[in-house]
């Protein structure tokens, strides 16, 4: 995923800010890192962290511990510094996923906002197509962040995937059986074999998939 100039941005902001955070050279005791400048720098890297890659990522709580457990000692600052330039080059490597996690699902979500709307006055096609566009796409961009290669599979093939895997399991396993059938009806205009009911399972489907892994 192509990083966001604002994300990028505000990384080689941060950059610039390490070397405004101060060592005190101490004559009488060890050099310390000066509170203020600290506190400004670090406080904003959390912030950032934790927009980009999500609260619970190892960059986000690697670099929580070493705040919390901050003691102003050079080597803490220098952690935390190694910590903040992992995940700057880890974000210019291409290697985000909550964050697209993050956009697709408010991409999906007005999908499934149009489809419910289009069923609900009375425009069933409609409505599956958008359902099923959404169901496809949000199950590649799932795999993919997953580690699986997809992008050029049929819906059938992404489903089987994530499958073998075991990223998908009980009775949302059971419920994605029944899909690729009303995908394919929905994207060869067979209109005539796809049911309202049909539509509204889709949409229950893909609103459960987009809180459980969006």
């Amino acid at each position: 995923m192509k990083l966001d100039p604002r994300i990028q941005a505000r990384f080689n902001e941060l950059e610039e800010a390490v070397s405004k955070v101060q060592i005190v050279k101490s004559q009488d005791w060890m050099d310390y890192v000066e509170s203020e400048t600290w506190q400004k720098w670090s406080t904003s890297v959390l912030n950032l962290l934790d927009t980009v890659f999500g609260s619970n990522s190892v960059h986000s709580q690697n670099f929580k511990k070493i705040y919390n457990e901050f003691k102003g000692y050079p080597s803490n600052f220098q952690a935390a510094r190694g910590v903040f330039r992992s995940a700057k080059e880890d974000c210019e490597g291409g290697y985000v996923f909550s964050l697209e996690r993050a956009i697709s699902g408010e991409i999906f979500g007005d999908f499934v906002a149009l489809a419910k709307q289009g069923l609900s006055d009375g425009h069933k096609d409609v409505a599956a197509v958008l359902a099923c566009a959404a169901l496809e796409d949000a199950l590649k961009r799932y795999a993919r962040t997953q580690g699986l290669n997809v992008d050029d599979e049929v819906m059938q093939k992404v489903v089987a995937a994530l499958k073998s895997k075991g990223l998908v399991s009980g009775a949302q396993k059971t419920l994605l059986d029944t899909m690729p059938k009303i995908r394919d009806y929905a994207m060869h205009a067979n209109w005539d074999k796809i049911r309202a009911e049909d539509v509204s399972s889709v949409i229950g489907f893909v609103e459960q998939f987009l809180i459980s892994h969006f």
